[in-house]
């Protein structure tokens, strides 16, 4: 079947499969317009023609005398600064007589099979071109024969699209674009929501719901990352909208660096989106005959609520974002030594704790920061990727045997893209560190930022670090990054190129892990940015998991990672079991609990098991084999979002296996009360037909029972308890 068809009579393109249709046309002038993004329609027979209306004050084609078509009203596909439309441009592009006026027009379109790479940039890929197609089509400025060429992948077998844009320059003149978004998509007649994802440090992800009115609405973040403070995601929902009814229209920006989403209500009451590459402080030259690559946008239907808006992103992201070997292989439970010793360790303390987590069952020892340099505390060294003698006199090799023969994997930290004025690689290359000339850089917790824009850059640091993974002895890295971009100079670049700095650092970097990636294979990516700093799909190309936070309490967690949720599957969530009090808040959480919410993703250890009771050290052995037990299920299972601890006292999340065959119902109760209210929780997602038996207590309930009528949530004294639930077919 052909997803993608043009009506040549009435001009309109229609992208389709089963559950999806999206439908532009060329209009007046050559005008690319948008008609439909929703639920199939089967044929369209050329009717939803956008009504002439002479409106006041929007102006219409040049040399036209018909007042009642104007760009400035129409729905369209992507628009330009100086072309009469004043809702904010997708594009921006200066020329050589200063101006900043194209008219983008309609010049032809190709269809292909499959859908192409997007070079240097990750991207959703297919493993055969019969699972999808891409339409491209090509607008033009006539005047600088610029081109804008859009591209539209449609998938057979899901609700999404994917789009991004890339720019050519056939002029003869040098144009300099100025903004560049990825896609833009004009909604008329709908009242929406928009869910964002904002926060900040240890508080990342938090749901944000708020009426779009009259307007512009912009989030973004100009701190050379995806950022802790805004994630890359927008949901355009109906006021109406839940989990579980409703539209729901879903954005996930495929990239790393600054973004900017731009919701812009009209005076029509229409909806203007534009999604992109923050043009805070872009800039790229594009010479005669070059071109610009923008990354992709992968958008989402839903006509049954949030949690089928959310189950369509995990599965594209797991199944056509990432690409490691270990996607789908469960995660290994570690223990990370950091919160344990932090800078104050050497290799026989270490041990011990390696020596504790082979009697608990944990499967992974991570060595965090200060293995290297001569780092002791967070002053020095990053950019010297060599083993500190002091702390391992018989070398890393020695150490990392240690771990294997224990039967644990090797994990090591990493931070590539900063450095230490007192480190060896400042000495050697102090023109590494990114900074602006005859101005002293700015440091964040005292370190620096590499220019990784630069390729000697890149190659030195992949060196040193091919100098260490060549052992073979490392299973597992953890590629941190403690500080935002500032200081923003490439010294490569002449001055009026500037503006490209942002994105080459971004381009750099995905360099970086392409050639790691490449290499080295079997070893496992986590990424890390001060914990959810650099959570995006992007990122998912090359590391299939990544820290959530740095706040590891259990009740802060379960607003960051429900909000997540929202995105990213819980394969890609790394959450840890740390100690109570917890460090980031003082608060005190039972054991269990912090345990339960640690397994919505992939389960760790973030504390000294060295110091632990044998009551706890019980809690840990329990935890770690009833986890393996259901790991395959939270992991990779169909999610579903139940309750939220953001608008009640409760949190309920629920996985099932493709097979629903196994189910995983996890409840957290977050505050006490002397006179507590009696509530229920209801599965969803079970065949009604099939009997469940509960493998704690032997009880078994039919599908329908779980699912209609639901289960009593334990009445107990105290704060913050939860209870999990692990249900299996039975006969």
């Amino acid at each position: 079947m052909q997803m993608i068809s043009f009506d040549e009579k009435d001009q309109v393109f229609h992208l389709h499969n089963d559950q999806i249709s999206y439908l532009l046309s060329v209009e007046d002038g050559g005008t690319l317009a948008h008609l439909y993004f929703g639920k199939k329609v089967d044929n369209y027979h050329g009717q939803l023609r956008y009504p002439r209306v002479d409106r006041g004050f929007s102006g219409n084609l040049p040399g036209s005398n018909d007042r009642t078509f104007s760009r400035d009203s129409l729905p369209k596909e992507y628009s330009s600064a100086g072309e009469m439309d004043y809702h904010t441009p997708a594009c921006i592009v200066r020329q050589k007589n200063g101006s900043n006026a194209l008219f983008l027009t309609y010049e032809g379109y190709q269809i292909v099979s499959g859908k192409p790479d997007l070079k240097g940039l990750p991207h959703t890929w297919v493993k055969d071109k019969d699972e999808a197609q891409t339409l491209i089509v090509t607008l033009v400025d006539k005047v600088t024969g610029v081109k804008f060429d859009l591209a539209y992948t449609i998938f057979r077998n899901r609700p999404v699209i994917t789009r991004s844009v890339k720019v050519r320059n056939t002029g003869n003149e040098t144009v300099n674009l100025e903004k560049v978004a990825s896609m833009q998509l004009d909604f008329v007649d709908r009242d929406f929501d928009s869910i964002t994802l904002p926060g900040a440090h240890a508080h990342e992800r938090r749901v944000d719901r708020n009426p779009i009115n009259q307007g512009i609405h912009v989030y973004s973040s100009i701190r050379g990352t995806s950022s802790h403070q805004m994630n890359p995601f927008l949901a355009l929902v109906d006021p109406e909208t839940t989990e579980f009814s409703g539209d729901a229209f879903g954005f996930a920006f495929v990239y790393s660096g600054n973004h900017k989403f731009e919701v812009e209500k009209d005076q029509f009451a229409q909806t203007h989106l534009n999604i992109g590459i923050n043009d805070f402080n872009f800039n790229w030259q594009l010479k005669p005959q070059d071109s610009f690559q923008t990354p992709e946008v992968v958008m989402v239907y839903s006509d049954q609520g949030l949690n089928k808006m959310s189950q369509a992103f995990h599965s594209i992201i797991h199944e056509r974002i990432m690409r490691s070997k270990f996607k789908n292989e469960v995660r290994p439970i570690l223990v990370n030594n950091w919160e344990a010793t932090y800078f104050d360790f050497n290799e026989d303390k270490l041990k011990t704790i390696v020596d504790d987590a082979k009697k608990l069952g944990i499967e992974m020892f991570v060595l965090d920061d200060g293995w290297f340099g001569h780092r002791d505390d967070d002053n020095s060294s990053l950019g010297d990727w060599n083993v500190f003698k002091k702390k391992f006199p018989n070398g890393l090799d020695h150490f990392a045997d240690y771990v294997h023969d224990r039967g644990l994997k090797f994990g090591l930290w990493f931070e590539p893209e900063m450095i230490s004025v007192d480190s060896d690689l400042y000495q050697k290359h102090p023109e590494y560190l990114m900074h602006v000339p005859n101005r002293k850089p700015s440091p964040s917790r005292n370190q620096y930022l590499l220019d990784l824009g630069r390729k000697e850059v890149r190659d030195n640091i992949f060196a040193q670090m091919e100098h260490i993974l060549d052992s073979q002895k490392i299973d597992y890295i953890k590629w941190d990054m403690n500080r935002h971009l500032s200081d923003i100079y490439e010294a490569d670049l002449p001055a009026n190129r500037q503006g490209e700095a942002y994105h080459r650092y971004v381009l750099g970097l995905y360099d970086l892990l392409e050639r790691l990636v490449d290499k080295y294979p079997n070893i496992l990516i986590e990424g890390c940015s001060g914990g959810g700093g650099r959570f995006d799909a992007g990122m998912a190309y090359y590391n299939p998991q990544i820290w959530a936070s740095d706040d590891s309490d259990a009740i802060d967690r379960l607003s960051i990672q429900y909000g997540t949720s929202l995105v990213y599957p819980q394969s890609m969530m790394t959450s840890h079991v740390s100690v109570s009090p917890n460090e980031q808040n003082g608060r005190i959480t039972p054991f269990k609990t912090r345990g339960i919410v640690a397994m919505w993703g992939d389960l760790g250890y973030e504390l000294d098991l060295t110091k632990m009771n044998e009551q706890d050290r019980k809690a840990v052995q329990k935890q770690v084999a009833e986890y393996k037990k259901i790991r395959k299920v939270t992991q990779f299972g169909k999610f579903y979002r139940l309750k939220s601890a953001q608008t009640s006292n409760q949190c309920a999340w629920e996985t099932i296996s493709p097979d629903q065959k196994e189910a995983v119902l996890c409840v957290v109760r977050v505050m006490a009360s002397a006179q507590p209210y009696i509530t229920k929780t209801k599965m969803v997602g079970l065949d009604p037909d099939k009997h469940y038996e509960n493998q704690m207590t032997h009880e078994v309930y039919g599908g329908d029972e779980l699912m209609n009528m639901g289960i009593y949530d334990p009445v107990e004294h105290g704060d913050f308890k939860a209870q999990l639930y692990h249900f299996k077919e039975t006969d």
